[in-house]
């Protein structure tokens, strides 16, 4: 099973909030967010991954491996209906199985990612996908190089973040996995899901940064469309990586989110 994090309340919980990280992150990301949803008196529950963080080497590590890993963690721990928080390739995954297991979703928040059978990679997924160029990437990777990648990003990735999320590159085994997971990522296999979002029925939250060069506003409005009544914040002066750029703030939308529920 998933390695995860968990936080929340003495006693019986207001319900359950189930946190899905991006990439290359981790559960780590999500610790301000566990802490402010404890603080309301919801249990928040975030896993690692296959191949991230904490979670164990064990490929394949495709979109479908990760949304079963998923389902297996939400099943074992009995979480029943979840808030789902999810971000980037979370958002991927996360999205994925809600429409599948619709009977457990209570609310969503989505960030920094899409839902879109005729979505489009950015360039550094594109090189992930190639055969040869991904290997390169991810086999040359060191912790400076990704802490250099990730803070022409977003400056703010503090040094405890980076050795958290370097883990994914801990073996060859996990790098290789990083490979899988982005050539499994065929948007066409979102077809099957087109109108699902919109079915669900359940409040939406969506939080984006401001300049995300990955995901970018104009998709954050897309899906705002396809989530009847979602709420879109935009976070000033963040990136991509908006949970990890205003962790206080996020974690704030997030909680005061939920507290209507």
């Amino acid at each position: 099973m998933l390695a995860y994090r968990e936080n929340g309340p003495e006693g019986i919980p207001r319900g359950t909030v189930l946190c899905v990280h991006g990439y290359p992150q981790s559960s780590f990301m999500w610790e301000p967010v566990l802490a402010a949803v404890a603080a309301r008196g919801w249990r928040g529950v975030a896993p690692d991954l296959l191949g991230f963080g904490d979670s164990p080497d064990d490929p394949p590590h495709t979109w479908e491996r990760q949304l079963h890993a998923v389902d297996v963690l939400h099943d074992r721990l009995g979480l029943g209906p979840v808030v789902l928080v999810a971000h980037d390739w979370g958002g991927l995954i996360g999205l994925r199985w809600a429409c599948e297991h619709p009977q457990s979703i209570r609310a969503i928040v989505a960030s920094g990612t899409g839902f879109f059978p005729d979505g489009k990679w950015h360039g550094l997924a594109r090189s992930l996908r190639t055969p040869g160029q991904g290997e390169m990437l991810v086999g040359t990777a060191t912790r400076g190089s990704l802490g250099s990648l990730l803070h022409s990003i977003s400056p703010s990735f503090t040094d405890a973040a980076l050795d958290e999320y370097f883990k994914a590159f801990a073996n060859r085994e996990r790098r290789h996995g990083q490979l899988e997971l982005y050539r499994s990522g065929d948007f066409g296999k979102l077809a099957r899901y087109e109108g699902c979002l919109a079915t669900l029925g359940v409040p939406a939250l969506l939080v984006w940064g401001e300049d995300d060069p990955f995901a970018p506003l104009a998709g954050a409005r897309r899906l705002q469309r396809e989530l009847p009544g979602a709420r879109l914040e935009v976070v000033p002066g963040t990136s991509h990586f908006v949970f990890d750029d205003a962790p206080e703030a996020t974690a704030e939308l997030v909680a005061a989110f939920i507290d209507e529920l």
